[in-house]
């Protein structure tokens, strides 16, 4: 055994733990803060098509403003899935992480089809709907 003696090897429980939370830890994507700019690029691009960030305007999907916070199938004067208004979730970091992740995942039998694979634009289109909070500003138009 590589010269090891095993029994001069003492176990240190305290430490193995240790050991064994930073390796979990490591492969599991932190929610950072994300970057709004980036985050609304990301929007435009791939959101607005569906959503709306102006209260009241619902599109092909329901409006994103004031997101943050927001039980999941509350949107006034939107038809969501049966699925989603069963769902009971609150939209906040780490629910919106998964469900941006993988939507049907997250809500067996939404009709919800768009997903974003990275962890950094989840992150960053998180942040910019944090933006859209009542009584939060919006962020200055990202640059092109």
């Amino acid at each position: 055994m590589l010269g090891i003696n095993s029994h001069a090897v003492k176990f240190r429980p305290a430490a193995a733990a240790s050991v064994a939370l930073l390796l979990a830890a490591s492969t599991i994507p932190a929610l950072s803060a994300g970057d709004p700019a980036a985050g609304q690029r990301d929007f435009a691009t791939r959101c607005a098509t569906c959503h709306a960030t102006t209260a009241g305007e619902n599109k092909i999907g329901p409006s994103l403003a004031g997101v943050i916070g927001r039980p999941s199938g509350s949107v006034a004067g939107f038809t969501y899935s049966a699925a989603l208004k069963s769902a009971h979730l609150t939209w906040d970091d780490a629910t919106l992480d998964k469900w941006l992740q993988n939507p049907s995942s997250l809500v067996h039998g939404t009709t919800m089809f768009v997903n974003l694979p990275s962890g950094n634009d989840r992150q960053d289109v998180i942040a910019y709907l944090k933006t859209l909070s009542t009584g939060r500003p919006t962020p200055p138009a990202a640059a092109q």
